[in-house]
């Protein structure tokens, strides 16, 4: 049986887990839907990607017995391997449209690598947020180290990774890591909320803004100072700025079609 599948709804696409039976572990169906549902995003009628599942969890990471297959595998295979992981974060994060995580239960191990190198992330008030490589004698990947440190601060991201303890949706979305905490239950339609909001602006200026905020987590302000002119200068000379423009000085709402 499929362990994930992609649900097009028109003006966004719906990623589904559907990995219940091991609380939604990696596996190589989600991945290609990952990577599918990146190329399929860059049609213009698509707004926004959202990642979900089935089962009552997110994402347990990467299946335990898989990895001890590959315990006899060369490093250079094993190190192979790591990178198809890492193939859909450089996905996730090169998207050409927002990516929303909607989590319920919980994101751990890898699991919360996917969740964290997304744009917007909703999850159940009571959803737990753990890195749990430690408690397995191994160490993060797929970004984590990177998306801990941009997003938390530094002695609860070597909490999370040197002692594998769970942190609740209401303090990550204290601390700024969550933008939206609904009942559980709710966090799909959390993520829909979001997702008819961004469907409500203007597009290609999504993408650009987006660029420039993951960007600036990457290099000095210097380089980001020319990044934002050089986007500013291409920007009010498009289509969507003179409609964006024109609607607030009128005093009407924006038509982005």
């Amino acid at each position: 049986m499929p362990t994930a599948r992609i649900e097009d709804q028109g003006d966004r696409l719906v990623v589904v887990n559907m990995n219940a039976a091991r609380r939604g572990a990696l596996s190589p169906d989600l991945y290609k839907a990952i990577i599918a549902a990146v190329e399929q995003a860059a049609q213009p009628r698509i707004r926004a990607v959202i990642l979900t599942s089935e089962g009552g969890f997110f994402c347990a990471g990467g299946d335990l017995n898989v990895l001890i297959e590959r315990q006899g595998m060369a490093e250079s295979d094993r190190r192979a391997q790591i990178e198809n992981l890492h193939d859909r974060i450089r996905a996730i994060r090169a998207c050409p449209v927002p990516v929303i995580a909607a989590i319920e239960g919980g994101a751990a191990g890898a699991g919360l690598s996917i969740a964290l190198a997304c744009d917007l992330i909703v999850a159940a008030e009571d959803a737990q947020f753990t890195a749990a490589y430690v408690k397995a004698g191994l160490v993060p990947d797929g970004g984590l180290t990177a998306s801990l440190a941009r997003c938390l601060p530094r002695p609860l991201a070597m909490e999370m990774c040197l002692l594998g303890r769970p942190v609740g949706a209401g303090r990550m979305a204290a601390l700024g890591a969550v933008n939206l905490l609904r009942a559980p239950g709710e966090a799909e339609a959390g993520a829909q909320d979001l997702a008819d909001a961004l469907a409500r602006g203007p597009r290609d200026t999504q993408g650009v803004i987006r660029g420039l905020v993951a960007a600036a987590y990457d290099g000095p302000e210097a380089d980001q100072l020319d990044r934002e002119g050089d986007a500013m200068a291409r920007a009010t000379g498009s289509a969507e700025a003179a409609e964006g423009i024109s609607a607030f000085l009128e005093k009407r709402r924006p038509d982005w079609s």
